[in-house]
C-alpha cells in the first residue's frame, strides 16, 4: 500500500506502520475500541487488536485485521507481556500501541525495554499513568497543579470511615482507589453511594476483598448540563493538539452515568485545567478527564483523569478528520500534525443508552449554564471556531464530522453493530430467564454513579466486566441520528478485512 496523500486541509497517517489496541478488560461491548480500530482503519493503516476472540463484534469489523488471545484480568504484568510478545510476532515490524483500558495503559507504560522496543509508545514519566489512574493519588496531582477537586478521605480504619462519612454529609461517594482490581461477580462496584456512615463501615470491611484502598469523597449533586469532559492528546513536546471539551446531554443511569449523548462545547476552565495538569506532570500521550460543575459555586471539579483514550474520543473529530488516535499515530510515526479545524456542535451518540435514558424520563436538559471561552475549542490549541476546511472523504464521511456519529452503526462497518445487537438480545433473554427463577433475597447494594464514567448500573445496562467504560447495548432498534440506524444493513463477509480504504488521508470515511 502506499504511502498517503494529504488534501487541503486533512493529515496523512503512514499505512506502513501498523497499529496494536490492547484492551484487558474482557467487555465485548467496549464501542470505544471499535471507534479506534475505524479512525485508524479509514485513515489506511493495518489494525490489529488483543482483545475478545473472532466472534465479538469488534473482532468482525472490516477495520480489524488480526485479534490476538486476551490476558486475563488476574495475570498481572506477566499475562500482559506474553499476549503483547505473541502480538509483536504476529505483527512482525514495529507497530503503534493503543492501549483502551487503565490497566493497559498502566502496564504498557512500564514494560520491559526489549519489549517495549517492538512498540511505538508515547516517551511517558515513569510511574505518570499508574499515579493519575489510581484515585488515592489524584487528590494530589490536582493541588499540584491547581485543579480543584471534590473533598476526599482515605480512611485507616472501619470507625474512621464511618466518622468521616458523618463529616462529609450524606449522601457520600465512596470509591476504590485501583477498580481494576476488584475481583468479578463479588458485587463490589468501583464507585457507590453511601446513605449512612454504618454503610461506609462496612464497606470499609470489604477492603482486602477489593484489593486496593477505599475512598470516602463528597457528594457533587448533579445538575442540568453539570457534567463535562475533556478529551486531549499531549505531543512529544507537551502541547495539546487534539481533542476538545465537551458536555453530556443524555447520560446511562440518568443525572450521572456513561455518556449516552455527548456534544462538543467549548469550556475554556476545563480546557485550562487540562493544559496544567500536562505542564505540571510532564504528561505525555492520550488523556480523558471527567468533572462536575459543582452546582453551589459553578467551578468543574476533576473526578477522574484515564491515561487513555474515552469511549466517546470519537465526537472530537474536527472537520480535517483529527482526532485523539490519529494524532498519537501522526505523532509516533514523526508525522507533521496538522492544524485544527474545530467542529463545535458535534454530537455522538450511544444508541440504546440514549433510549434508556429517555425511558427513565431523567435525560440531561438542553437548557443547561452556558459554556464559557470564546467559541473556539482548545484544549488541543487555538481553533477557529468551527472554521477550516470541509472534509472530504468516502461516503458518509463529512456527516460524521460535521454533525453527529453513532457509537456502534456505520454504513461502512456494519457487521459489528448487527453481532452486538444479537450479543444483547441473547444477554437480555438470560436475564429475564433467570429473574424468572426464585432466588434468595439479598440486601440490594447501591448503584448510583456519581459522575465519573466508572460505573453503569449492571441491571440496566450493559455486563459490566471490570471496565471503566461499559458499552451500550444493541443500538439497532432505535434511530438517534443519521449514522446511527442500521435499517437495511447488508451482513458484510470474512472477504471485508481485504476492502482496506485506497485513500490514507485523515479525511478518509
Amino acid at each position: 500500500m502506499g504511502r498517503g496523500r494529504s488534501p487541503a486541509g486533512g493529515c496523512a497517517l503512514d499505512p506502513e506502520v501498523p497499529a496494536l489496541l490492547l484492551r484487558i478488560d474482557h467487555n465485548p461491548f467496549h464501542h470505544g475500541t471499535l471507534g479506534a480500530a475505524r479512525s485508524l482503519g479509514r485513515a489506511g493503516v493495518t489494525v490489529h487488536a488483543i482483545a475478545e476472540g473472532g466472534r465479538g463484534p469488534l473482532a468482525r469489523s472490516r477495520y480489524v485485521l488480526r485479534t490476538y488471545r486476551q490476558p486475563s484480568v488476574t495475570a498481572g504484568a506477566f499475562g500482559v507481556h506474553a499476549a503483547l510478545r505473541e502480538a509483536a510476532a504476529g505483527l512482525g515490524t514495529p507497530a503503534v500501541l493503543l492501549p483502551m483500558d487503565d490497566l493497559g495503559a498502566i502496564e504498557a507504560a512500564r514494560l520491559p525495554p526489549a519489549l517495549a522496543a517492538r512498540f511505538l509508545l508515547p516517551a511517558q514519566p515513569p510511574g505518570l499513568a499508574a499515579r493519575v489512574a489510581d484515585k488515592a493519588e489524584l487528590a494530589g496531582v490536582c493541588a499540584e497543579a491547581g485543579v480543584p477537586y471534590p473533598k476526599t478521605v482515605r480512611p485507616g480504619g472501619a470507625a474512621e470511615a464511618e466518622a468521616a462519612a458523618r463529616r462529609l454529609g450524606r449522601p457520600v461517594v465512596a470509591k476504590w482507589s485501583k477498580p481494576w482490581l476488584l475481583p468479578p461477580g463479588r458485587g463490589l462496584r468501583s464507585t457507590t453511594l453511601l446513605r449512612s456512615p454504618r454503610e461506609a463501615a462496612a464497606l470499609y470491611e470489604r477492603t482486602p476483598e477489593a484489593g486496593s484502598a477505599l475512598l470516602l469523597q463528597e457528594f457533587l449533586p448533579p445538575g442540568p448540563g453539570g457534567d463535562w469532559f475533556c478529551h486531549a492528546y499531549a505531543d512529544r513536546a507537551g502541547r495539546l493538539r487534539a481533542g476538545g471539551t465537551g458536555r453530556k446531554l443524555r447520560s446511562w443511569p440518568p443525572g450521572a452515568g456513561l455518556t449516552a449523548v455527548g456534544r462538543w462545547e467549548h469550556d475554556a476552565r476545563i480546557a485550562d485545567s487540562a493544559r496544567r495538569l500536562v505542564e505540571t506532570l510532564g504528561y505525555r500521550g492520550i488523556l480523558d478527564l471527567d468533572l462536575r460543575i459543582d452546582a453551589a459555586g459553578g467551578v468543574p471539579r476533576l473526578l477522574d483523569f484515564n491515561p487513555r483514550p474515552g469511549a466517546q474520543f470519537r465526537l472530537f473529530t474536527d472537520r480535517g478528520g483529527l482526532d485523539v488516535v490519529r494524532a498519537l499515530h501522526l505523532d509516533l510515526t514523526g508525522r507533521p500534525l496538522p492544524g485544527r479545524a474545530p467542529a463545535p456542535g458535534r454530537r455522538f451518540t450511544v444508541g440504546t443508552y440514549a433510549l434508556l435514558s429517555a425511558l427513565k424520563g431523567r435525560a440531561g436538559t438542553e437548557r443547561a449554564p452556558a459554556a464559557t471561552g470564546d467559541g473556539a475549542d482548545s484544549a488541543g490549541g487555538g481553533g477557529d471556531g468551527g472554521g477550516g476546511p470541509a472534509a472530504t472523504g468516502g461516503p458518509g464521511d463529512a456527516r460524521r464530522r460535521g454533525g453527529r456519529e453513532g457509537a456502534w452503526w456505520a454504513a461502512d462497518d456494519p457487521v459489528p453493530a448487527l453481532v452486538m445487537s444479537l450479543a444483547w438480545t441473547l444477554h437480555l433473554a438470560r436475564r429475564a430467564s433467570t429473574r424468572r427463577t426464585p432466588a434468595r433475597p439479598r440486601p440490594a447494594e447501591p448503584t448510583v454513579r456519581t459522575g465519573s464514567a466508572e460505573s453503569a448500573a449492571p441491571e440496566e445496562s450493559a455486563v459490566r466486566t471490570g471496565s471503566a467504560e461499559s458499552a451500550a447495548p444493541a443500538e439497532s432498534p432505535v434511530r438517534t441520528g443519521p449514522a446511527e440506524s442500521p435499517a437495511a444493513a447488508a451482513p458484510a463477509t470474512s472477504a471485508a478485512h481485504a476492502e482496506k480504504a485506497s485513500s490514507t488521508s485523515c479525511t478518509t470515511s
